[in-house]
């Protein structure tokens, strides 16, 4: 049985990008949780914040996560808060892989300044924030990692090549996976392997990487709709910044 990948991390560290790009390589379904809920409810995640608050998103969140994660052999990225419950915690920790694509505050800051479809960053100072929810977060991501990756600024490729090592070395997919499938159906609207932005990593780099240390190794590179929602008005398309 196939097991599954589920990428967490901060917003802006590149989960949906590199996800797709794994998917698209292993020739397995991607899905983003966050696409799914905007696609369930028909509307963007600051619509569903301004209506239903952050508690309200998160119950969503959760519902989606316990659904997708139940399923087999799927490419999952996660959205930056779905650690903080425990629940969600749990099953992303017992049912699949756990990639942590670990960025600092400040390339996540540049990644994202010009996002609007964040609302945890809509403040007077979106860097301070970011600095917080790292300190808050990086732990629960830790704990649910199988392995954790720095991403520094490397290329999209050379972030996939060390996801795709790191599953290897585990067992968990087979050595040299096969060419990516054309036209490979994807939850979220597009083909697996398409790039969500340039901006998301820098140009690219050697793809060299240490090995893993301890329980989560860290790799580092060198130098349907809702009726609760169906009254509120759609939102334009989706941006294309880092997930």
């Amino acid at each position: 049985m196939l097991e599954n990948v589920i990428l967490v991390g901060l917003m802006g560290a590149g989960k949906t990008t590199v996800g797709r790009a794994v998917a698209r390589r292993l020739g397995r379904q991607f899905y983003d949780s966050d696409h799914e809920i905007e696609a369930r409810t028909g509307v963007r995640i600051p619509v569903i914040f301004e209506h239903e608050g952050e508690d309200g998103f998160r119950q969503r969140e959760a519902q989606t996560i316990d659904e997708l994660t139940q399923r087999r052999g799927i490419v999952l990225a996660t959205g930056g808060g779905a650690v903080l419950r425990a629940e969600n915690r749990e099953n992303i920790k017992s049912r699949g892989t756990v990639v942590y694509l670990r960025a600092n505050p400040h390339d996540l800051w540049l990644r994202t300044r010009r996002d609007k479809n964040r609302p945890l960053l809509q403040t007077a100072d979106p860097r301070a924030r970011l600095e917080q929810l790292f300190q808050e977060r990086d732990a629960l991501y830790r704990e649910c990692a199988t392995f954790v990756i720095e991403t520094g600024r490397p290329s999209v490729n050379a972030l996939v090549n060390m996801v795709l090592m790191q599953l290897e070395m585990a067992g968990i997919v087979p050595s040299n996976p096969g060419a990516p499938q054309e036209g490979l159906e994807v939850s979220d609207g597009g083909p697996a392997g398409t790039s969500e932005a340039a901006a998301d990593v820098a140009p690219d780099v050697a793809h060299e990487v240490a090995a893993p240390t301890g329980d989560a190794g860290t790799v580092t590179p060198p130098a349907g709709r809702d009726d609760a929602l169906q009254a509120i008005p759609p939102s334009p398309a989706s941006d294309t910044l880092p997930r």
